[in-house]
């Protein structure tokens, strides 16, 4: 993610900014990538401080208007929760947007979002025919580390749910390509398989013994589907902790040149290597302060061969190139 620059004054803007270091209201032009510091400004600016532009006057932004169903606000906290998801949100269909993916030019259909609060039943987060469902309570940090730590993760965000659940829709969308599903199946095997068994072996018995040798998680070793979200997800983790490592003004050895762009780089593999070596670098800083690494995982051999084709897809599919 980028540090922006201040369009009124001296200083940097960071994504979720609503307002410059003196008070000046700013939002963000997710087509210009850019802040701004003209109105319209978001209808739910005052309400979940939402800080990008609207077409219009009383609109919502471009990632507002993809809720169709909002939290009910009377469970308490779920407007705090609300709040944050959407922020994570915004940043996620940002990051694609590095890659086309739901802005103007995306010649197909953009995700549908249901943001659900939690009453006495947790909810199931999913996709389903490019209807994303997101459980907002899972913003509330104690409630993530409570699941977290049930599920024995090393991870779990509110951005990490996000990258995973539109990846499931990433894939919907690709999936209407007649060139893309067999390619998939050579890569990460046949989503025909009962998706419904699959996950009750994977609760039931957890994952294969060598399962770090294939796959990025244990959840991805459950079934194509949930490889395919997970792989994509960290393509999007790794992509984007190198992207604001270099926009935060960090140098490596291992950076091509000045000015490289993540988002850019054609050959997915190059990108890997520098990623790798980024995320080592920052979870050994996390360290001196004792605390986890931001990125616990192992980029294995095959899992490498799975990113890169995701890479491939999400590189070239919104514009169907």
């Amino acid at each position: 993610m980028y540090v922006f620059s201040n369009p009124v004054g001296a200083g940097s803007l960071w994504f979720h900014n609503l307002a410059t270091a003196d008070g000046s209201p700013v939002a963000y032009d997710p087509q210009a990538r850019a802040f701004i510091a003209t109105p319209p400004f978001c209808a739910n600016r005052d309400i979940i401080g939402c800080n990008w532009i609207a077409a219009k006057p009383g609109a919502f932004c471009r990632s507002c208007a993809m809720t169709t169903v909002s939290p009910d606000t009377s469970i308490p906290n779920s407007l705090a929760n609300w709040a944050q998801t959407e922020a994570a949100k915004r940043w996620t269909l940002d990051n694609l947007g590095r890659w086309h993916w739901f802005r103007p030019e995306d010649p197909g259909t953009p995700p549908v979002f249901h943001m659900l609060a939690e009453g006495p039943t947790p909810v199931a987060m999913g996709h389903i025919d490019g209807v994303v469902t997101i459980s907002v309570a899972e913003a509330d940090p104690v409630l993530s580390t409570t699941r977290r730590e049930a599920l024995e993760e090393p991870y779990r965000t509110m951005i990490g749910h996000m990258r995973h659940e539109i990846a499931h829709m990433l894939w919907w969308r690709l999936s209407l390509r007649t060139d893309f599903i067999e390619a998939f199946r050579n890569v990460f095997g046949d989503e025909r398989a009962d998706y419904s068994a699959a996950l009750q072996r994977h609760y039931a018995n957890g994952p294969p013994a060598d399962w770090s040798l294939n796959y990025l998680t244990t959840y991805a070793s459950a079934h194509p589907h949930e490889d395919w979200a997970e792989t994509a997800a960290h393509l999007l983790h790794l992509t984007d902790i190198t992207d604001s490592v270099i926009s935060s003004g960090f140098s490596s050895p291992a950076l091509p040149h000045p000015g490289w762009d993540p988002y850019s780089e054609p050959d997915a593999m190059s990108l890997l290597r520098v990623a790798v070596s980024v995320v080592m670098g920052v979870n050994h800083v996390n360290r001196s302060m004792g605390l986890a690494d931001i990125y616990p995982f192992v980029v294995s051999v095959e899992a490498q061969r799975k990113l890169a084709f995701v890479h491939e897809w999400l590189r070239k599919g919104a514009q169907g190139r």
